[in-house]
């Protein structure tokens, strides 16, 4: 693969195309064009798409244009090294000033998730964060959430504000009348002890609604 190991070393990684980043892990042994093909076949048989690549699971993954056992790990664990990467770069994000620095924090975490979690952020006044904490996990399209479990945290970190963020599997960021409740519960019983709830954030690929920003949260 003379062609694509010259590319990366004089363009860099970014230069390179989908299908060519999957063919340099996985065809290493091919010449350039039948690495190329092999790379278009599998980004194909996985929905067109490099995020469709790595959110297979690796039994369906190894069966991908013969990919193999081996091969299939090679690119799970690529995967994984960037979610991580991906990760570790949110948490120095320490500051709320917007739901988009909700989503900056929160994405790596919650974006390609397969079912709902739901997380607080406790801040302090200035918006530093103080704690993140998921308070509950669930199925493909609900998750339950105690609201007195969110408040006593609050209390225990001395937090004056919270933001609630949790993810929709399904793609649609618009919130359900669950959400809706849930985000009046949640603020009223913040207010009690003189706790403001921020906002309500829901992710998905791509996308994000913010309760704030829509004038939903008083």
């Amino acid at each position: 693969m003379k062609n694509l190991t010259d590319k990366i070393f004089s363009r860099g990684a970014e230069a390179l195309s989908d299908e060519e980043l999957i063919a340099l892990l996985v065809a290493e042994t091919l010449c350039d064009d039948q690495a190329v093909a092999l790379g278009k076949g599998i980004v194909k048989e996985c929905g067109g798409s490099l995020l469709g690549v790595v959110e297979q699971d690796i039994a369906r993954l190894r069966m991908v244009s013969g990919l193999g056992k081996l091969r299939a790990m090679r690119l799970k664990a690529s995967a994984e090294v960037g979610k991580r990467v991906a990760q570790a770069r949110a948490t120095t994000h320490s500051t709320i000033t917007s739901d988009s620095d909700v989503v900056c924090l929160m994405e790596p975490q919650l974006g390609a998730l397969q079912h709902e979690e739901c997380w607080a952020l406790y801040l302090a006044s200035s918006g530093r964060v103080l704690e993140r904490m998921r308070i509950s996990q669930g199925g493909v399209q609900a998750t339950v959430v105690d609201c007195k479990l969110i408040v006593k945290r609050a209390l225990e970190l001395l937090a004056v504000q919270i933001v609630l963020v949790h993810n929709h599997p399904s793609g649609c960021v618009e919130p359900s009348s669950q959400d809706i409740a849930l985000t009046e519960r949640v603020s009223a019983a913040a207010n009690l002890f003189d706790i403001r709830l921020l906002d309500h954030v829901i992710i998905s690929r791509g996308a994000h609604f913010s309760f704030r920003a829509r004038n939903m949260i008083k």
